[in-house]
């Protein structure tokens, strides 16, 4: 019988070891998975590399991460705003890499990660320092510049709902990076507000086949079906 429920946050991520890549859902704290980054943080890996649109906001969540000393390397498209200080302080400090990636480029190496994509030639960055170093070409007229997919040893990812196999629902916007990065990592972790019985979840519903999720914990009071 497949089941990928867990019984909590610990169990799902007890196995992230030192030096993994993480890949982390959520637009500023909409579909951040709050639990499981706590976890993380308990667990304590160390050197880790988190792929983000965010680099953290206030004290929570993936600045929390940050803060614990556990992050060595942030991947992201806008690691600065007003509440951002905690990264800002590492960054300063020297004791945190940056690797700043426009958000549509972002999305797009997630994607070709989980595609099976080699690389692809995106207009994106051209002719600014996001292109230093990079390979670049002249199609029909305009200029490209070459990019490498991103995937990830774990996604930490934040649904509404799911079942025992992993099938997934979002709510609204909250849905943000967490389909793309389901399908770029070893091991996706997925945490839902209610775990529902098989056939609950309308097929055209579904937005993330339980065929990408390994994991999935009950953060609401839902119970495991």
């Amino acid at each position: 019988m497949i089941d990928k429920t867990r019984p909590d946050t610990q169990s799902c991520v007890a196995d992230i070891p030192d030096g993994a890549t993480l890949l982390v859902g959520g637009f500023g704290g909409a579909g951040m998975p709050h639990e499981l980054i706590e976890a993380v943080i308990a667990r304590a890996p160390k050197d880790l590399t988190i792929i983000s649109n965010n680099a953290g906001n206030g004290t929570t969540g993936l600045a929390a991460l940050l803060a614990a000393g556990l992050v060595k390397k942030v991947v992201c498209s806008f690691p600065r705003q007003a509440d951002s200080f905690v990264f800002d302080k590492l960054y300063r400090e020297g004791r945190l890499e940056l690797e700043l990636v426009p958000q549509g480029n972002l999305v797009e190496r997630i994607r070709a990660g989980g595609a099976g994509i080699g690389a692809f030639f995106t207009p994106t960055g051209y002719g600014t320092p996001i292109a230093a170093g990079k390979e670049t070409r002249q199609i029909d007229g305009r200029n490209y510049v070459l990019e490498y997919p991103l995937k990830a040893d774990f996604a930490l990812i934040k649904a509404r709902r799911g079942d025992r196999w992993g099938n997934l629902t979002y709510r609204k916007t909250a849905r943000n990076f967490g389909p793309v990065m389901a399908t770029a990592a070893t091991v996706t972790v997925a945490q839902v507000e209610d775990i529902v019985p098989l056939g609950t979840l309308d097929p055209e519903d579904i937005v993330t086949p339980g065929v990408f999720v390994d994991r999935l914990v009950a953060i609401g009071t839902g119970a495991a079906q």
